[in-house]
């Protein structure tokens, strides 16, 4: 660690309420005894009022509890900050190594007690997500630095429908993390449109030397969300789609990415949805067949016309 975090780590250290020696803050840091005494007689020189108590029971001290309450953080505090970095770091957060930097630190300043708590917490509390390639990280620590200094980048991308990569000019203007996924909403110049890349399809990436204004008050997220939730036409055209079956598939159709959004009416059997009859044709069948008989499309009749229609020509193609 650095001269100024040291300094801090020690403060923090002082701030237990127990006595601590010079040689427990020089193993717990891992520097020299020597530097402890220096960073100490710095300490006292900006004015922190470090008490030195001589002998066998000696050590150092802060005086009065230097440090006030607001520096710090209640016990669920730091187990919401833990628990959420637990979280991050699951979903390929591409600065990890400086968040475990950060978690360290935060159980390095608690007091034993303190730190027993949180680690029974974090003992019990697990995220599992899929594993993610690790050039994504470096991908989206390219993209914020992008993002952040509005400098364009060039990079080389491969869509769900191309087998062969483009190379792309874009004006990243945001990143987000998306049902398991980090996308980042950036303006193309190949298309000369907005639009969004999934960040494990950019097999390459570099800065160059090209600024760029992202639009003002322009939402990456409100982008992203209107453009892969299905265009609604309007009131007019809109149906009800009433679907049963069993509570714990009900349950996650009304959570699902898109059907969740039209959501009219949920009983313990039965739920409600209200869409554009388009839609319902064109998307929900493929929405619906991985539920299998756990759920009966009860209206409208078109849409299991439909289903009827999706299963044969998947029944063909497997066929054939």
């Amino acid at each position: 660690m650095s001269k100024n975090d040291n300094m801090l780590a020690i403060l923090w250290m002082l701030n237990s309420g127990e006595k601590i020696t010079a040689k427990q803050i020089a193993e717990k840091l891992e520097i020299n005894i020597r530097t402890v005494y220096r960073y100490i007689d710095s300490l006292c020189a900006s004015g922190v009022p470090i008490v030195s108590d001589t002998g066998q029971k000696g050590g150092y001290s802060l005086l009065n509890n230097f440090i006030r309450a607001p520096l710090f953080f209640s016990v669920e505090e730091q187990k919401a900050i833990l628990q959420a970095a637990t979280f991050a770091k699951e979903a390929g957060y591409p600065f990890s190594e400086s968040l475990d930097k950060a978690t360290e630190k935060l159980k390095m300043y608690s007091n034993v007690e303190q730190e027993k708590l949180l680690d029974d917490h974090l003992a019990t509390f697990d995220v599992i997500n899929r594993v993610s390639d690790p050039k994504v990280k470096v991908t989206l620590r390219e993209l914020e630095q992008a993002v952040v200094n509005q400098h364009s980048v060039e990079i080389v991308y491969r869509t769900s429908k191309e087998e062969q990569p483009k190379q792309r000019t874009i004006d990243p203007y945001g990143v987000l993390y998306w049902n398991n996924k980090w996308y980042t909403v950036a303006f193309c110049h190949l298309r000369n449109e907005i639009r969004s890349f999934r960040v494990e399809r950019i097999l390459d990436i570099k800065h160059i030397k090209r600024d760029f204004m992202r639009p003002e008050d322009f939402s990456a997220r409100e982008f992203f969300m209107q453009s892969i939730l299905p265009h609604q036409e309007g009131k007019a055209e809109m149906v009800s789609l009433v679907i049963s079956g069993r509570a714990e598939a009900l349950d996650d159709l009304c959570n699902h990415w898109f059907l969740g959004h039209h959501l009219e009416e949920r009983t313990l059997n039965e739920a409600t949805f209200l869409l554009d009859e388009r839609v319902i044709h064109k998307y929900v069948p493929y929405f619906l067949l991985s539920y299998g008989k756990a759920i009966q499309v009860i209206k409208p009749e078109t849409l299991k016309k439909a289903l009827v229609y999706v299963t044969a020509e998947l029944m063909e193609y497997y066929q054939s």
